[in-house]
């Protein structure tokens, strides 16, 4: 009897996801988003696997982000580490902390991650998946997922792992279509992405470059893209949820944008408040969403607000925003 797929998302319909970003989406921002714009599925930051020498896989800061849901939607735990035993042991861990869904990050080019065979460098050496795919299968007793570069240096190394995510009972993939080695240079091919669905009955998620109402349906209709993952595009406007719904304006006027950016950071201000301590880091918080913005009209607002010393500075500018 073949094993029931778990999703973290309703069947028939084309989830919204907020994508895991490090540094970014952390469960302050999550919880605005989850209470203003309500994205589909919600993902955790990377939760590192540490090895051997520690008692425990996932620490203690780490458990505390994990949960079946968040605001009442589905929850994702994203592991980032290399290694069967570290990583099966992770997953363990995870679901004793009440995760449901549990994602494998296999597409993260940056940072710490790389310094091993972990994020996108798992691709760097295809052939250890064989035994690390079907033991995470057999430890994860709710859903498994994977999120990945199309290939290292080879945008078509994807096509010779589908049959392994088949095999191994993966729930979905959500690809990003660029090498490892592209990190964020040139632009995401979503033909690729199309490529894949049709090569694949597993749900691809499409994730990368999508930052505009017009630019995911184009995605979802080109590719038939079993739902859409949005990162920059949402942290830089959140109403791109909405847009997508038909539930805000496709292109909204510079007034709506402006008001969209004082709710937006007075909502974040006051939820990192509660979760981040002191003035100082709060500031470096706000000014770090402010780094996915780069709407022409309000450039020297964004420009001026990144300068701005203190947090009180900050606040009296995003007053002004219009």
């Amino acid at each position: 009897m073949s094993r029931p797929v778990l999703l973290p998302w309703e069947a028939g319909s084309r989830p919204l996801m907020l994508a895991p970003m490090q540094g970014l989406t952390n469960r302050a921002l999550r919880a605005e988003f989850a209470a203003w714009v309500r994205p589909d599925v919600l993902f955790t930051e990377f939760v590192r696997v540490h090895g051997a020498s520690v008692k425990r896989r996932v620490s203690a800061a780490d458990r505390r982000e994990i949960a079946a849901a968040e605001g009442g939607i589905p929850l994702v735990t994203q592991l980032i580490g290399h290694g069967v035993e570290a990583l099966t042991a992770a997953a363990k861990e995870a679901q004793a902390a009440g995760a449901v869904h549990i994602n494998l990050n296999m597409g993260c080019p940056y940072g710490r991650t790389t310094s091993g065979l972990t994020g996108g460098n798992m691709l760097r050496r295809p052939e250890l998946l064989s035994d690390l795919l079907p033991a995470l299968r057999a430890a994860i007793t709710g859903g498994f997922s994977i999120k990945l570069r199309a290939g290292y240096d080879d945008p078509r190394q994807i096509f010779s792992l589908l049959p392994l995510f088949e095999t191994s009972g993966v729930d979905f993939l959500v690809l990003h279509p660029r090498t490892v080695k592209q990190e964020y240079t040139g632009e995401a091919d979503h033909a690729l992405t199309a490529e894949v669905v049709r090569a694949t009955a597993l749900p691809v998620i499409a994730n990368g470059d999508i930052r505009t109402a017009e630019g995911g349906r184009r995605v979802l209709e080109t590719t038939g893209a079993a739902g859409l993952m949005l990162g920059r595009g949402a942290i830089a406007d959140p109403l791109l949820f909405e847009r997508l719904r038909g539930r805000a304006s496709a292109t909204p006027r510079r007034a709506e944008r402006g008001a969209m950016l004082r709710r937006y950071l007075t909502g974040l201000h006051g939820r990192y408040r509660e979760l981040f301590c002191g003035d100082a880091q709060v500031l470096a918080k706000l000014k770090a969403v402010l780094c996915t913005m780069d709407d022409p009209e309000f450039a020297t607002a964004v420009r001026d607000l990144k300068r701005a010393a203190t947090l009180p500075r900050f606040l009296a500018l995003v007053e002004g925003l219009g």
